[in-house]
């Protein structure tokens, strides 16, 4: 019979040729010290973020464009897979550890509100009114997997995938990714000054080469397929691509991943930072600037901004009026507050409380909540 131990080094072998810049297995911090199984601690975290209620709910929230006629067009769920396959590529070309990729790659946008940045923006201004600070994605994501599931008491991921998750943010590109040495406490001063300082958010590396690399990935996974999207949609046609980023990246989706791919593990193997060619890194500062003002500035009218901010506000405020008359068949209650801990109850404001139930929801699910308890 096979021994236990056996077992267990079997799942890690990986370990041994893993790059000299690879985060080892044996180098994983809980936030909490528990035991591992025979499964390495990456890939439990992987684990754990798939059994996750929040991944579930990515089925049915918006990458870029909401209620349009198209069931090919993408949604949360396929972005975070596309990002994780991405990174993993780049991750296996590089000998890096792929466990930790996967898990911060599927973790990364578990905190992304309905109805996508337009969402962001709108709970972003809620939450500045009602004292609660800045609201991000990246840093709802890391909320959700510490603080908010399991009951209130969280994942118990690593450090190093909640820290990848938290640096992930695809909108701030640099030519070269380098990591920074962080402790718990370090992560979590900086994780709790994003909600008091609008520049650190800008300015967060992640701890890990392995979080670089799902930090480029997020735009790797977006942009071309943003564009693809945006062309069945009718929003625009390819042809009207520009040359000078054509000529470098391509124009399919399939040769823009291939591309940035190929020209960061060529520029990356055998140095302790995820880097790319100048040419390379401008025509993706090109082609992200094209997309802003050709997809996203366009995917939804004014009228679209102000229904959506109308239906935030609307389920807001019912959300309050039920905390206050302790309302427990209103959906906060019986969706989610019933299946909160004492803990999570008596630290939370009402607003943070609010805030977390709604960044969970699906386009769907506010909608319909809004059209329950319009006021």
């Amino acid at each position: 019979m096979v021994q236990l131990d056996e077992i267990e080094k079997q799942m890690r072998v990986h370990n041994l040729t893993l790059s000299p810049y690879a985060t080892k297995d044996d180098e994983a911090i809980r936030m909490h010290p528990s035991k591992e199984d025979i499964r390495p601690p990456f890939f439990h975290d992987a684990d754990r973020i798939l059994y996750s209620m929040a991944y579930t709910r990515y089925m049915d929230k918006t990458q870029v464009f909401s209620y349009r006629e198209n069931d090919h067009i993408s949604k949360r769920m396929v972005h975070v897979q596309l990002v994780s396959k991405i990174a993993r590529t780049i991750g296996r070309a590089l000998s890096l550890n792929e466990d930790l990729i996967e898990a911060a790659g599927l973790g990364h946008d578990l905190g992304h509100t309905p109805f996508g940045h337009v969402g962001e923006a709108i709970l972003n201004k809620i939450s500045l009114e009602n004292h609660e600070g800045y609201f991000h994605h990246n840093i709802q994501s890391v909320r959700m997997l510490m603080e908010v599931e399991n009951g209130g008491d969280g994942k118990n991921l690593t450090l190093q995938v909640l820290d990848a998750i938290m640096c992930h943010n695809g909108e701030f590109i640099s030519q070269n990714y380098r990591p920074k040495k962080k402790t718990i406490a370090s992560f979590l001063e900086e994780y709790q000054k994003s909600y008091q300082d609008e520049k650190v958010i800008k300015k967060l590396v992640p701890m890990t080469l392995e979080g670089c690399v799902v930090r480029i990935s997020d735009i790797i996974a977006y942009l071309g397929r943003d564009i693809d999207d945006a062309c069945a949609l009718g929003v625009f046609e390819k042809s009207k691509l520009p040359k000078n980023i054509v000529d470098v990246l391509g124009c399919k989706n399939r040769e823009i991943i291939n591309t940035i791919i190929m020209d960061i593990i060529s520029h990356s193997i055998h140095t302790d930072a995820i880097s790319m060619s100048d040419e390379v890194y401008e025509a993706i500062k090109n082609l992200k600037k094209f997309n802003m003002e050709n997809i996203y500035l366009k995917a939804n009218s004014k009228e679209n901004f102000e229904m959506y901010e109308k239906m935030f506000r609307s389920v807001f405020a019912s959300c309050q009026k039920a905390i206050a008359c302790k309302d427990e068949e209103h959906p906060i209650y019986r969706d989610f507050l019933l299946y909160k801990n004492e803990n999570y109850q008596t630290k939370n404001s009402t607003a943070r409380k609010i805030i977390d139930y709604m960044a969970g929801m699906t386009d769907d699910y506010l909608y319909r909540i809004y059209s329950d308890y319009n006021e």
